[in-house]
């Protein structure tokens, strides 16, 4: 049998690509040698050369600047998620700090520039740690104007228009409540001006060309995410492009407008070019994680993942249908086995409700042990990607297969199904996972007798969930830097999300009694299979307490527990060697439990 590692990608990015001005590189963040570094490109072949790369800081968000010399990006030190900004010359050299406060989060907007590349836009939490200001920053004398937020709201750093008038930002108080707001920038004193009216999603995504108009994605008519254009001439909020799932993004540039559409887990891109009609270029079936359309509208750059193939980044030339891989990051294994593809299944809750997700089988006959997945979030979706740095695979070449629903709260199946959790953690979920349980144990090629259940974050408190509150299903169990305790999770919660964490979740003090229900910790007593606990002693989000007081509960009663501290991980990996080993001793604690005779 082969090992984790020949299943583990070459590279991992995080979710990001930045074209240069010119469309002749690709900026990207990848931890092809140990933590995520900014390496780059070139669009028409060559070898892609690292710019920069810190021993304990992990790349993300990349822009260039207008004239291409330079870059800016974000990095935080062993995944504390305090951002730092930073610039470096396109050609190499020393970073150069532009944030203040290391303790501070600094994140860039997703256009960061003024056309002319005098001012950087970003947000930070520097003058109150409970607060996202929005600030723009002059590069040419270093000054700061800064707007506070009104209320709760939260402000997202948003896109400058291609004529540099006009900066419109997010102001984020949930998921699905947000708005957009206006500022003129060739007034100085110019305050946002609010410009969608409604308790729902607005999120801007990009210009028109000229600057007369902005796309956004909205909930404002209905349950799902559309495309529309709002007009600076008429104050006026159209739909631009619809579906009857949610539009993932909308961009213009030349003569080309493209969007993206998330069609039950597959990211499906439309292109239209001029007055022609709109198409589908041929993509392999996955999930697009991050684009970037160049000035002309002519190519586009991609993050691309499959099921069968890990994330690469690619360039799509939008006239000829063209696609092309700027990195290869396959594994051994896909060499010498046939990965398998997930099969997208439903079954009926018990409240009425379609609830999806992907079944993977394994080659043979079976009857094989399974291991139902819970993804994170829970505002998230499990999609056709190449999960957990190859566990999937490793685990289908074992014999063990793997369910992954996409429950209560989970996106892509409209808002009224998102929020069902809101404020339920630990209910109508756990009633979903007892339901998919049933489902999957009644296929005639599972072995219910084996059943295993795992997640990370918010998977990780629906993993720990299950095994507290339906002690007898299981065989074993995985939380990876999952809550045990809502009530301590809500009061740790990071400073600028304590009103997002009250409307999710629940306020620490008010809905203590309600928190303490439905936290694992309460029926703690209850576990009884055996467990892999997995966390990052840096974790901002879900701290390593919730582990601490679960693991010391489970030793106390002689459960059989592992627990794994990760020092210089926070929530998540960014040191590739660690997610490795993680995943490795993931892989090998469900094998060794699910399938003892091999």
């Amino acid at each position: 049998m082969l090992d984790l590692t020949a299943f583990v990608p070459k590279a991992r990015f995080q979710p990001g690509v930045a074209l240069s001005p010119d469309a002749t590189k690709v900026a990207y963040s990848s931890n092809v040698s140990s933590h995520y570094g900014l390496w780059i490109a070139p669009v028409h072949g060559g070898e892609p050369r690292c710019l920069v790369e810190f021993p304990d800081q992990a790349v993300r968000q990349i822009a260039w600047a207008p004239d291409g010399r330079s870059l800016v990006f974000m990095a935080d030190r062993d995944g504390d998620e305090q951002y730092q900004i930073y610039r470096i010359p396109a050609a190499g050299g020393t970073p150069e700090k532009l944030s203040a406060a290391d303790n501070r989060q600094y994140r860039l907007a997703a256009d960061p520039y003024d056309p002319n590349g005098r001012y950087l836009i970003y947000a930070a939490n520097d003058r109150d740690e409970t607060v996202q200001d929005l600030i723009i920053r002059d590069l040419h004398d270093g000054r700061e104007h800064r707007h506070i937020p009104v209320g709760k709201a939260s402000y997202q750093a948003g896109r400058i228009s291609p004529d540099g008038r006009w900066l419109v930002v997010e102001g984020f108080n949930s998921n699905i409540d947000s708005d957009c707001y206006l500022i003129d920038l060739a007034k100085p004193d110019a305050e946002p001006v609010k410009v969608t009216d409604g308790s729902a999603h607005f999120d801007p995504v990009g210009w028109t060309p000229d600057s007369r108009a902005f796309y956004l994605l909205t909930t404002v008519w209905g349950e799902f995410i559309v495309g529309a254009r709002y007009s600076l001439d008429d104050q006026s909020l159209r739909p631009a492009v619809t579906a009857d799932w949610d539009i993932e993004t909308v961009r213009e540039a030349g003569e080309t407008l493209l969007w993206i559409v998330n069609e039950n887990g597959r990211s499906v891109l439309n292109v239209r070019r001029g007055d022609n009609a709109s198409t589908q270029p041929p993509l392999p079936p996955g999930v697009i994680n991050a684009i970037d359309l160049s000035s002309d509208g002519k190519i586009t750059a991609l993050h691309l993942e499959t099921a069968t193939r890990p994330a690469e980044i690619a360039v799509l030339d939008l006239a000829g249908g063209d696609l092309t891989y700027l990195t290869d990051s396959r594994p051994p294994a896909l060499a010498t086995i046939e990965p398998i593809e997930p099969q997208t299944v439903t079954f009926t809750a018990r409240d009425g409700r379609d609830v999806h997700g992907l079944l993977y089988r394994p080659h043979g006959e079976g009857p094989f042990p399974v291991v139902i997945w819970i993804h994170g979030g829970p505002e998230a979706q499990e999609r056709f990607t190449y999960e957990r740095s190859g566990l999937y695979q490793y685990l289908l070449n074992h014999g063990i297969a793997i369910y992954a629903p996409n429950a209560a709260g989970s996106t892509g199946y409209g808002v009224t199904f998102r929020t069902l959790i809101y404020r339920d953690w630990g209910g109508i979920d756990l009633r979903d996972f007892e339901d998919a349980t049933a489902y999957i144990s009644s296929l005639n090629w599972i072995d219910s007798g084996r059943l295993a259940v795992a997640g990370a974050s918010y998977g990780g408190f629906g993993t720990l969930s299950c095994l507290t509150r339906l002690p007898d299903l299981w065989t074993a169990g995985i939380s990876l830097y999952g809550p045990s305790n809502l009530v301590t999770l809500a009061a740790a919660c990071p400073p600028t999300w304590r009103a997002f964490v009250n409307i999710v979740l629940g306020d620490p003090v008010a809905d203590a009694q309600f928190l303490t229900e439905h936290s694992p910790i309460t029926y703690v007593d209850r576990l009884t299979a055996p467990l892999l606990a997995i966390q990052g002693a840096r974790d901002p989000r879900v701290p390593q307490d919730e582990a601490d007081q679960l693991v010391d509960k489970l030793r106390g009663r002689n459960v059989d527990v592992h627990y794994i501290v990760y020092q210089d991980e926070g929530h998540g990996f960014t040191n590739r060697n660690n997610e490795i080993a993680a995943y490795k001793q993931v892989g090998d604690f469900l094998i060794n439990r699910l399938t003892p005779e091999t």
